[in-house]
Protein backbone atom coordinates (compact mmCIF):
# COMPACT_ATOMS: atom_id res chain seq x y z
CA UNK A 1 0.00 0.00 0.00
CA UNK A 2 1.46 3.46 -0.67
CA UNK A 3 0.13 6.96 -1.00
CA UNK A 4 -3.35 6.26 0.82
CA UNK A 5 -4.91 7.95 3.63
CA UNK A 6 -5.10 5.37 6.21
CA UNK A 7 -7.17 5.52 9.20
CA UNK A 8 -6.68 2.87 11.88
CA UNK A 9 -8.47 2.24 14.99
CA UNK A 10 -7.27 1.27 18.09
CA UNK A 11 -3.98 2.23 16.02
CA UNK A 12 -2.22 2.78 19.84
CA UNK A 13 -2.79 -1.05 20.82
CA UNK A 14 -0.84 -3.87 19.94
CA UNK A 15 -1.41 -4.61 16.15
CA UNK A 16 -2.92 -1.68 15.33
CA UNK A 17 0.30 0.53 16.37
CA UNK A 18 2.41 -2.41 14.32
CA UNK A 19 0.38 -1.59 11.13
CA UNK A 20 0.42 1.71 11.49
CA UNK A 21 4.65 2.01 12.29
CA UNK A 22 4.44 -0.36 8.93
CA UNK A 23 2.28 1.81 6.96
CA UNK A 24 3.41 5.35 7.82
CA UNK A 25 6.64 5.56 5.82
CA UNK A 26 4.65 5.25 2.45
CA UNK A 27 1.06 6.43 3.42
CA UNK A 28 -0.60 9.34 5.62
CA UNK A 29 -2.13 7.21 8.64
CA UNK A 30 -4.15 8.72 11.14
CA UNK A 31 -4.10 6.32 14.33
CA UNK A 32 -7.69 7.06 15.99
CA UNK A 33 -7.33 5.75 19.89
CA UNK A 34 -9.50 6.18 23.55
CA UNK A 35 -6.07 5.12 25.18
CA UNK A 36 -8.30 2.98 27.94
CA UNK A 37 -5.56 0.56 26.99
CA UNK A 38 -3.09 1.61 23.69
CA UNK A 39 -0.58 3.95 24.79
CA UNK A 40 1.09 6.22 22.32
CA UNK A 41 4.33 5.52 23.26
CA UNK A 42 3.95 2.33 20.67
CA UNK A 43 3.81 4.97 17.60
CA UNK A 44 6.47 5.85 15.56
CA UNK A 45 7.10 9.79 15.03
CA UNK A 46 5.20 9.49 11.71
CA UNK A 47 2.45 8.25 12.29
CA UNK A 48 -0.20 10.92 13.17
CA UNK A 49 -2.42 10.21 16.15
CA UNK A 50 -6.09 11.65 16.96
CA UNK A 51 -7.31 10.99 21.17
CA UNK A 52 -10.98 10.25 20.30
CA UNK A 53 -13.45 6.90 20.94
CA UNK A 54 -15.31 4.94 18.02
CA UNK A 55 -18.54 5.76 19.19
CA UNK A 56 -18.22 9.88 19.03
CA UNK A 57 -21.27 11.10 16.71
CA UNK A 58 -18.55 13.46 15.60
CA UNK A 59 -16.34 10.58 14.47
CA UNK A 60 -16.73 11.83 10.62
CA UNK A 61 -15.66 15.53 10.93
CA UNK A 62 -12.74 14.81 13.03
CA UNK A 63 -11.15 12.51 10.61
CA UNK A 64 -12.00 14.63 7.52
CA UNK A 65 -10.38 17.72 9.32
CA UNK A 66 -6.99 15.56 10.24
CA UNK A 67 -6.89 13.44 7.27
CA UNK A 68 -9.24 15.11 4.36
CA UNK A 69 -10.58 11.76 3.38
CA UNK A 70 -10.18 8.24 3.75
CA UNK A 71 -8.67 4.86 1.16
CA UNK A 72 -8.20 2.56 3.70
CA UNK A 73 -10.03 1.67 6.95
CA UNK A 74 -8.00 -1.29 9.95
CA UNK A 75 -10.64 -1.56 12.71
CA UNK A 76 -8.20 -3.08 15.83
CA UNK A 77 -10.84 -0.65 18.41
CA UNK A 78 -11.99 -3.45 20.63
CA UNK A 79 -12.63 -5.17 23.96
CA UNK A 80 -10.20 -7.57 22.67
CA UNK A 81 -10.59 -10.42 25.03
CA UNK A 82 -13.14 -12.36 27.03
CA UNK A 83 -11.94 -11.06 30.38
CA UNK A 84 -12.70 -7.78 29.27
CA UNK A 85 -15.97 -8.15 27.59
CA UNK A 86 -17.27 -9.88 30.48
CA UNK A 87 -16.18 -7.07 32.96
CA UNK A 88 -17.94 -4.34 30.86
CA UNK A 89 -20.67 -6.28 28.79
CA UNK A 90 -22.62 -3.53 27.77
CA UNK A 91 -19.20 -1.46 26.93
CA UNK A 92 -18.16 -4.37 25.09
CA UNK A 93 -21.30 -4.60 23.05
CA UNK A 94 -21.07 -0.60 22.21
CA UNK A 95 -17.46 -0.46 21.11
CA UNK A 96 -17.19 -3.95 19.39
CA UNK A 97 -20.51 -3.64 17.17
CA UNK A 98 -21.86 -0.34 17.80
CA UNK A 99 -18.18 1.57 17.54
CA UNK A 100 -17.14 -1.46 14.29
CA UNK A 101 -20.60 0.28 12.34
CA UNK A 102 -19.91 4.18 13.43
CA UNK A 103 -15.95 3.67 11.93
CA UNK A 104 -17.12 2.09 8.86
CA UNK A 105 -19.51 4.40 8.27
CA UNK A 106 -17.32 7.20 8.77
CA UNK A 107 -14.73 5.97 6.25
CA UNK A 108 -17.20 5.23 3.89
CA UNK A 109 -18.57 8.73 3.93
CA UNK A 110 -15.30 10.22 3.37
CA UNK A 111 -14.48 8.00 0.33
CA UNK A 112 -13.47 4.68 1.71
CA UNK A 113 -13.19 1.80 -0.68
CA UNK A 114 -11.16 -0.89 1.76
CA UNK A 115 -11.96 -2.16 5.37
CA UNK A 116 -10.15 -4.32 6.89
CA UNK A 117 -11.30 -5.12 10.56
CA UNK A 118 -10.08 -7.86 13.65
CA UNK A 119 -12.52 -10.72 14.02
CA UNK A 120 -10.56 -13.56 16.14
CA UNK A 121 -10.26 -17.51 16.06
CA UNK A 122 -11.99 -17.26 19.30
CA UNK A 123 -15.18 -18.02 17.24
CA UNK A 124 -13.97 -21.51 16.47
CA UNK A 125 -14.00 -23.03 20.13
CA UNK A 126 -12.05 -25.89 20.95
CA UNK A 127 -10.70 -27.46 18.04
CA UNK A 128 -7.45 -29.62 17.35
CA UNK A 129 -7.66 -30.07 13.43
CA UNK A 130 -6.83 -26.96 11.48
CA UNK A 131 -10.13 -24.73 11.42
CA UNK A 132 -11.51 -23.47 8.17
CA UNK A 133 -13.14 -20.62 7.24
CA UNK A 134 -16.05 -22.54 5.69
CA UNK A 135 -16.94 -24.16 9.60
CA UNK A 136 -20.08 -23.58 11.26
CA UNK A 137 -19.63 -21.40 14.73
CA UNK A 138 -21.57 -20.73 17.25
CA UNK A 139 -20.74 -18.01 19.66
CA UNK A 140 -19.91 -19.40 23.38
CA UNK A 141 -18.76 -15.85 25.15
CA UNK A 142 -20.14 -12.47 24.99
CA UNK A 143 -16.65 -11.57 23.55
CA UNK A 144 -17.35 -14.42 20.26
CA UNK A 145 -20.78 -13.04 19.85
CA UNK A 146 -19.50 -9.74 19.31
CA UNK A 147 -16.89 -9.96 16.54
CA UNK A 148 -19.10 -12.50 14.86
CA UNK A 149 -22.02 -9.85 14.98
CA UNK A 150 -18.85 -7.48 12.98
CA UNK A 151 -18.78 -10.23 10.53
CA UNK A 152 -22.40 -10.19 10.08
CA UNK A 153 -22.64 -6.30 9.70
CA UNK A 154 -19.78 -6.85 7.24
CA UNK A 155 -20.98 -8.08 4.96
CA UNK A 156 -23.87 -5.73 4.12
CA UNK A 157 -21.38 -3.41 3.67
CA UNK A 158 -19.00 -5.02 1.31
CA UNK A 159 -19.89 -4.45 -2.32
CA UNK A 160 -18.64 -3.40 -5.47
CA UNK A 161 -17.43 -0.05 -4.09
CA UNK A 162 -16.42 -1.21 -1.33
CA UNK A 163 -14.56 -4.55 -0.17
CA UNK A 164 -15.10 -5.36 3.55
CA UNK A 165 -12.26 -8.19 4.77
CA UNK A 166 -12.58 -9.60 8.37
CA UNK A 167 -9.63 -11.45 9.81
CA UNK A 168 -10.16 -14.26 12.03
CA UNK A 169 -6.80 -13.75 14.10
CA UNK A 170 -5.05 -16.58 15.97
CA UNK A 171 -2.61 -16.30 18.94
CA UNK A 172 -0.77 -13.18 18.00
CA UNK A 173 2.55 -12.19 19.82
CA UNK A 174 5.69 -10.59 19.77
CA UNK A 175 6.37 -9.87 23.23
CA UNK A 176 7.10 -7.01 25.96
CA UNK A 177 10.16 -5.77 24.32
CA UNK A 178 8.04 -4.79 21.46
CA UNK A 179 4.43 -2.82 21.52
CA UNK A 180 2.51 -5.49 23.81
CA UNK A 181 3.92 -4.73 26.97
CA UNK A 182 1.00 -1.77 27.94
CA UNK A 183 -1.59 -5.06 27.69
CA UNK A 184 -0.35 -6.71 30.72
CA UNK A 185 -2.28 -9.72 31.87
CA UNK A 186 -4.40 -9.19 29.03
CA UNK A 187 -1.53 -9.84 26.68
CA UNK A 188 -0.25 -12.87 24.37
CA UNK A 189 0.79 -15.86 26.55
CA UNK A 190 3.84 -16.17 25.27
CA UNK A 191 4.98 -12.45 26.60
CA UNK A 192 3.41 -13.09 29.70
CA UNK A 193 5.21 -16.52 30.48
CA UNK A 194 8.54 -14.88 29.26
CA UNK A 195 8.27 -12.20 31.25
CA UNK A 196 7.29 -14.09 34.15
CA UNK A 197 10.44 -16.87 33.66
CA UNK A 198 12.86 -13.99 32.92
CA UNK A 199 11.40 -12.48 36.59
CA UNK A 200 12.61 -15.82 38.18
CA UNK A 201 8.52 -16.34 38.89
CA UNK A 202 6.20 -19.63 37.66
CA UNK A 203 3.81 -18.57 34.83
CA UNK A 204 0.55 -19.43 35.81
CA UNK A 205 -1.33 -22.18 33.05
CA UNK A 206 -4.57 -23.12 33.36
CA UNK A 207 -4.93 -27.36 33.48
CA UNK A 208 -2.15 -29.55 32.83
CA UNK A 209 -0.26 -27.94 30.24
CA UNK A 210 -1.45 -29.72 27.58
CA UNK A 211 -3.65 -26.86 25.80
CA UNK A 212 -2.37 -26.00 22.43
CA UNK A 213 -2.55 -22.70 20.57
CA UNK A 214 -2.10 -21.50 16.96
CA UNK A 215 1.11 -18.86 17.70
CA UNK A 216 1.42 -16.25 14.98
CA UNK A 217 3.87 -13.36 15.02
CA UNK A 218 2.63 -10.03 15.12
CA UNK A 219 5.32 -9.20 12.36
CA UNK A 220 3.65 -11.75 10.05
CA UNK A 221 0.00 -10.90 11.44
CA UNK A 222 0.52 -7.19 9.99
CA UNK A 223 1.71 -8.35 6.69
CA UNK A 224 -1.01 -10.85 5.96
CA UNK A 225 -3.26 -7.46 6.97
CA UNK A 226 -1.65 -5.40 4.15
CA UNK A 227 -1.68 -7.88 1.45
CA UNK A 228 -5.35 -8.08 2.35
CA UNK A 229 -6.15 -4.91 1.95
CA UNK A 230 -3.51 -4.07 -1.09
CA UNK A 231 -6.13 -7.29 -3.19
CA UNK A 232 -9.39 -5.91 -1.41
CA UNK A 233 -10.32 -8.83 -0.31
CA UNK A 234 -14.03 -9.24 1.21
CA UNK A 235 -15.12 -12.36 2.98
CA UNK A 236 -13.50 -14.19 6.02
CA UNK A 237 -10.02 -15.14 6.49
CA UNK A 238 -7.67 -16.97 8.83
CA UNK A 239 -4.71 -15.38 10.22
CA UNK A 240 -2.78 -18.71 11.56
CA UNK A 241 0.20 -20.82 10.41
CA UNK A 242 -1.39 -23.82 10.66
CA UNK A 243 0.65 -25.46 13.17
CA UNK A 244 0.01 -25.42 17.04
CA UNK A 245 2.57 -25.75 20.35
CA UNK A 246 1.58 -26.79 23.62
CA UNK A 247 1.89 -24.32 26.79
CA UNK A 248 4.24 -26.63 28.37
CA UNK A 249 6.22 -27.08 25.19
CA UNK A 250 6.40 -23.12 24.59
CA UNK A 251 6.95 -22.79 27.86
CA UNK A 252 10.65 -25.28 27.71
CA UNK A 253 11.51 -23.02 24.95
CA UNK A 254 11.52 -20.14 27.03
CA UNK A 255 13.50 -21.53 29.60
CA UNK A 256 15.77 -23.41 27.06
CA UNK A 257 16.35 -19.57 25.23
CA UNK A 258 16.52 -17.95 28.38
CA UNK A 259 18.85 -20.28 30.24
CA UNK A 260 16.09 -20.56 33.16
CA UNK A 261 14.62 -23.40 34.56
CA UNK A 262 11.32 -22.39 36.39
CA UNK A 263 8.46 -24.62 36.23
CA UNK A 264 4.99 -23.43 35.70
CA UNK A 265 1.90 -23.11 38.46
CA UNK A 266 -0.65 -25.73 37.30
CA UNK A 267 -4.28 -24.16 38.18
CA UNK A 268 -7.69 -24.84 37.97
CA UNK A 269 -9.47 -24.04 34.55
CA UNK A 270 -11.44 -21.17 36.01
CA UNK A 271 -13.71 -20.42 32.75
CA UNK A 272 -16.47 -22.62 31.59
CA UNK A 273 -16.22 -23.25 27.30
CA UNK A 274 -12.60 -22.85 28.00
CA UNK A 275 -10.77 -22.95 24.76
CA UNK A 276 -7.86 -25.91 24.78
CA UNK A 277 -6.95 -26.30 21.32
CA UNK A 278 -6.68 -23.81 18.39
CA UNK A 279 -5.21 -24.15 14.93
CA UNK A 280 -5.74 -22.36 11.60
CA UNK A 281 -6.37 -23.60 8.10
CA UNK A 282 -4.72 -20.42 6.56
CA UNK A 283 -5.21 -21.80 2.74
CA UNK A 284 -7.84 -19.54 1.76
CA UNK A 285 -5.88 -16.42 2.91
CA UNK A 286 -2.49 -17.95 1.20
CA UNK A 287 -4.37 -18.85 -2.17
CA UNK A 288 -6.38 -15.01 -2.15
CA UNK A 289 -2.60 -13.36 -1.76
CA UNK A 290 0.16 -15.74 -1.78
CA UNK A 291 0.83 -14.93 2.39
CA UNK A 292 2.95 -17.03 4.00
CA UNK A 293 4.27 -16.90 7.80
CA UNK A 294 8.16 -16.18 7.58
CA UNK A 295 8.94 -16.18 11.57
CA UNK A 296 8.44 -19.76 12.25
CA UNK A 297 7.87 -20.25 16.45
CA UNK A 298 11.66 -20.80 17.08
CA UNK A 299 12.36 -17.56 15.71
CA UNK A 300 9.01 -16.19 17.53
CA UNK A 301 10.57 -17.42 20.65
CA UNK A 302 13.91 -15.86 20.61
CA UNK A 303 12.83 -12.58 19.50
CA UNK A 304 10.32 -12.23 22.66
CA UNK A 305 13.34 -13.39 24.90
CA UNK A 306 15.96 -11.09 23.47
CA UNK A 307 15.33 -7.97 25.22
CA UNK A 308 15.90 -9.93 28.56
CA UNK A 309 19.16 -11.08 27.06
CA UNK A 310 20.67 -7.80 26.41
Amino acid sequence: MEDARVLVTGGAGFIGSVLANRLAPRNDVLAVDDLSVGTTDNLADDVEFMEASVLDSDLTGAVRDRLGGVDALFVFAALSSRDMHDAEPERGARVNVEGFVNTVETAIDLGCETVVYASSSSVYGTRERPSPESLSVRPQTRYEASKLARERYASAYADDDCSVAGLRYFSVYQGFGGNEAHKGGYANTVSQFADAIARGESPVVFGDGSQTRDFVHVEDAVRATEQVADERLSGIYNVGTGEAYSFDEMIERLNEVLGTAVDPEYVDVPYDEYVYHTRADPSKLEAATGWQPRIDFETGIERVCAPYLE
